[in-house]
């Protein structure tokens, strides 16, 4: 078995990742806003989420023992 050891902040960062990339997903699926402004505001959340969860999971993925 492989196991991966993270810090309190570098599971905190993945956390945080993690839920901007779900919450962009869901404001582009919800109806509350208006169309433009939820896929603006959902496209923003996705792509930072996308762009900072790599260089995370490059990180850990690289530090398995």
């Amino acid at each position: 078995m492989r196991t991966t050891e993270l810090t309190l902040p570098e599971l905190a960062l993945v956390a945080a990742t993690r839920g901007m990339l779900g919450a962009g997903v869901a404001l582009l699926v919800a109806d509350k806003l208006t169309p433009e402004t939820r896929r603006a505001v959902g496209r923003t959340l996705f792509l930072i989420g996308l762009v900072s969860s790599l260089p995370l999971a490059m990180l850990v993925f690289g530090r398995r023992s």
